[in-house]
């Protein structure tokens, strides 16, 4: 049975009474009553909290990715750009999972220059990484400052399950104070917001986590036999660090994503991505070597240009 704030504390109150009655310290009750407090606190914190289903990296997050804060998703360089992203969208498809009933649509908002070389989301693509495509909103705003402004005001509107903003690098009109500010829009609005940094450094951020993602390479596709299909790529795998928590060092660990289940499984990296002594599909002979040509390029020499032929 939930308790109202005023019946937890008429029923702390009654107990002092007793204890005063029965000669009890009453320090002893005003400790128990911290320490439900502090329960209080633990049970709130985990029904805002998004499992991943993998108990060290849960237990890192204190529970999961908070479902009422900012988190920060970054890669290292622009050509990391869909990995991270992968992810981001992967996190996306369980908040998607877990509101089964009523689901929410998904909001992307990417800065001009970022969908300029980064792209933007595939619709084809987002069905098979397990999202719902027709609740996925995605906007491109031509200034950093309209794309910030736009974060703020889908989260406080609560009309949508997860918002990612998405920028690159790390913008001069982006720090601290903006940082901050979104994080407190979202823990008063109790919405999701991934912050997600494309070719960015770390600093100073009031984000609750940050993530570092990196390719990793992916295992073969197993058939319904449990045998190998060679040649072939399976589930999505990402490398990910967690860079900021109350850990006292980062973990780093490799996860892999089954779209189908939407659902991540701890992994390990492969020895390689084909088994050895077989041939990729779809394979060709390889060219034969050239012959009857000189082993090393001539010397440069003095001529400049050749003559314009009559």
């Amino acid at each position: 049975m939930v308790q109202t704030p005023m019946a937890r504390e008429r029923l702390f109150a009654l107990r002092e009474e007793i204890a005063r009655l029965e000669g009890k310290p009453v320090p002893a009750m005003a400790a128990a009553r911290q320490e439900a407090l502090a329960e209080r606190g633990s049970a709130d914190r985990e029904k805002h909290r998004l499992p991943l289903g993998v108990t060290i990296l849960d237990e890192a997050l204190e529970g999961g990715v908070p479902l009422d804060g900012l988190s920060e998703i970054r890669s290292h360089c622009l050509r990391d750009a869909t990995v991270s992203a992968g992810f981001a969208l992967a996190l996306s498809a369980l908040m998607q999972k877990q509101a089964a009933a009523d689901p929410a649509p998904i909001l992307w908002i990417a800065d001009r220059v970022t969908a300029m070389e980064a792209g933007v989301p595939y619709p084809v693509g987002l069905k098979d990484y397990g999202l719902d495509s027709e609740s996925f909103l995605h906007a491109a705003p031509r200034k950093l400052d309209e794309a910030l402004w736009l974060a703020e005001t889908a989260v406080e509107s609560g009309a949508f399950a997860v918002t990612l903003l998405e920028v690159k690098g790390n913008p001069a009109h982006f720090g601290l104070t903006e940082s901050r500010r979104l994080s407190l829009r979202a823990k008063a609005a109790g919405r999701p917001l991934f912050l997600l940094r494309q070719s960015g450094d770390e600093e100073a951020s009031s984000a609750a986590f940050r993530f570092l993602v990196e390719p990793a390479p992916a295992a073969i596709r197993l058939l319904p036999d449990r045998s190998m299909l060679g040649g072939s790529i399976g589930n999505p795998v990402f490398r990910l660090t967690l860079e900021k928590s109350r850990n006292p060092a980062p973990l780093s660990l490799i996860l892999e994503w089954n779209p189908h289940d939407r659902q991540f499984f701890p992994a390990r990296e492969p020895e390689q991505a084909r088994p050895p002594l077989k041939r990729a599909a779809h394979s060709r002979p390889r060219l034969s070597a050239s012959f009857n040509r000189p082993d090393r390029p001539q010397e440069m020499g003095p001529v400049l240009a050749f003559d314009q032929a009559s």
